[in-house]
């Protein structure tokens, strides 16, 4: 089956079972896409596939093909942060840093989708991402950043 992962063309030829996390950890080397609970409750695992937030523990391989994958080092474009990232660094929201990949993933869909949303609508969106830390805050914090313009893209 053929998709892209980060704009580039791929190809797959395994078990269309294989869930897409172990493809991306293991087959394209690509850890920053963390396993966490493997049952798709945690959101460690969360990546885009058509710009849409999936747990890629519970996404099949051949739901994916013809599909645009995007994981975390997809998001920036090169060296050059997106606002969503460099407002994560500010309002210094990774402590441990674990779910920060999955958060941030969930996080840019949601922006993709409703470049406004209130403050429930982050809740809701954002619920079931879990940060063991307890970051919630620092992360609605850094998502209103980016709404209201108070931080651009760029580098750190």
């Amino acid at each position: 089956m053929d998709f892209k992962v980060n704009g580039k063309a791929v190809s797959f030829d395994g078990e269309g079972d294989m869930p897409l996390l172990w493809y991306l950890r293991d087959i394209a080397g690509m850890t920053g896409t963390k396993f966490g609970c493997g049952a798709g409750l945690c959101g460690a695992c969360t990546v885009q596939v058509n710009g849409t937030a999936v747990r890629s523990c519970q996404t099949a391989m051949e739901d994916v093909a013809g599909a645009n994958i995007t994981t975390i080092e997809g998001l920036a474009a090169g060296d050059t942060l997106t606002a969503l990232q460099m407002a994560w660094a500010q309002h210094e929201v990774p402590q441990c840093g674990y779910c920060q990949s999955g958060q941030l993933m969930q996080a840019a869909a949601l922006l993709k989708e409703n470049p406004s949303p209130s403050d429930e609508e982050i809740e809701q969106a954002m619920y079931g991402n879990i940060c063991r830390c307890g970051t919630y805050q620092r992360i609605k914090a850094a998502i209103k950043a980016v709404v209201s313009g108070e931080i651009k893209g760029g580098t750190l």
